[in-house]
């Protein structure tokens, strides 16, 4: 009977690759079509790979825990000869090996070698100085950057870092406990060392988040204080962009839609679900939306669309208890509003000359320094500052 190549799909635009997590079926199993055949890991979500044709798994050709490149052959489905002229499928070609259908010859896998990651490093090393071209050739052959070896100190001149240095602390590595990176975590790690290579700065102020949370208990459904801070800053860049703009050369490129994203915590990792057009749309008519992504990110669920593009992003460390934080924004960004834990603090009431109990949290703004200064930045915080406050323009 004529078997049909289950082929690793594109799951994204710029995912090149994905990792096979787990099997949903096995050989000798029947399957419909678009029926879910196995689960796989990409460096943004989990997703799983869909069944062609009708048919009975005939083998397995990829390996748990292993990589495979868009277009890779992951097994086989053995169908009839009516399911594959129902499909569009040549029956006459199928049955021939070597006609184009067959992707791959059984056994073999792409050549899809993991980036090396997550390494330790001594914690009283004095760091990384100079790295001769021979070095930064080695480490491009192992998939490394310099941030990896930031413990390695040079024993060369003027703190160089030798070949021999590398190579010996590449072989003290199988002193320690060494446990694989997952795909999110290297993803993770290097979009903040792309961040990283920005100026960066972070400003701050009080919110007396009263307002809010009364607002809060008189809606049902009830949105979140991050949907609350989201929708501020969308109204508050829609009212002036320029401050989301990213710097590219010597030029500034403006956003054409404000679209802000939120940081969802996810096994090993963070997601950033999208909200577009998040200015066009009144709070209470988002809150479905904005519960539907969060449950999507902590399953690792996201659809492709529901990620990337976005201007800006929030992110609620005071989930986390954390009152303060500089959180850095994404490579593509500029701007990224924190916000801290609620706290009971005394503010002086100028009407009635005396200190009040108010619940309070502090906000946080960090920017890429090199599009907007801190006057700018202040302005911007304290326009979704009194946004919150007045939860009902929202």
């Amino acid at each position: 009977m004529p078997q049909v190549p289950i082929i690793m799909p594109q799951l994204g635009e710029s995912i090149a690759e994905a990792t096979i997590v787990s099997y949903l079926v096995k050989p000798g199993d029947p399957v419909e079509a678009d029926q879910d055949v196995m689960e796989v890991e990409t460096n943004k979500a989990n997703m799983n790979v869909a069944a062609t044709v009708r048919g009975t798994i005939a083998r397995f050709e990829a390996q748990l825990g292993e990589s495979y490149a868009v277009g890779a052959v992951l097994g086989y489905i053995e169908v009839t000869r009516e399911e594959a002229a129902r499909s569009g499928l040549d029956t006459s070609q199928l049955l021939k090996p070597g006609t184009g259908l067959v992707v791959e010859e059984a056994g073999t896998k792409p050549q899809v070698e993991p980036t090396v990651h997550g390494l330790p490093v001594p914690a009283h090393a004095a760091g990384a100085g100079y790295l001769s071209p021979r070095l930064k050739a080695r480490m491009q052959e192992l998939g490394l950057h310099a941030a990896d070896l930031s413990g390695v100190a040079g024993s060369g001149a003027a703190g160089r870092v030798t070949i021999e240095d590398f190579e010996k602390y590449i072989a003290s590595l199988e002193q320690h406990q060494i446990t694989p990176a997952s795909s999110m975590r290297v993803a993770v790690a290097d979009a903040m060392r792309r961040s990283w290579t920005r100026p960066l700065a972070t400003v701050g102020m009080p919110l007396n988040m009263d307002p809010l949370l009364t607002h809060r208990k008189a809606r049902t459904p009830k949105p979140g204080p991050t949907l609350y801070g989201l929708r501020a800053l969308a109204l508050a860049l829609a009212e002036n962009s320029a401050p989301a703009g990213r710097l590219v050369g010597n030029r500034i490129v403006h956003p054409s839609a404000i679209d802000v994203g939120f940081a969802v915590e996810a096994e090993d990792g963070v997601l950033v679900p999208v909200i577009r057009n998040a200015d066009r749309t009144r709070l209470p008519d988002l809150v479905a939306q904005y519960d539907e992504l969060v449950r999507l990110a902590r399953a690792r669920k996201l659809p492709a669309g529901a990620t990337g593009g976005s201007i800006a992003t929030i992110t609620n460390y005071g989930t986390f208890g954390l009152t303060v934080g500089t959180p850095i924004p994404l490579p593509e960004q500029t701007l990224l509003l924190g916000m801290g834990a609620g706290r009971k603090a005394m503010r002086w009431d100028e009407a009635g000359q005396t200190f009040v109990p108010v619940t309070e949290a502090h906000l946080t703004l960090s920017f890429d320094h090199r599009v907007l200064d801190g006057g700018a930045a202040g302005r911007l915080l304290a326009r979704v500052t009194h946004l919150m406050m007045h939860p009902d323009e929202l």
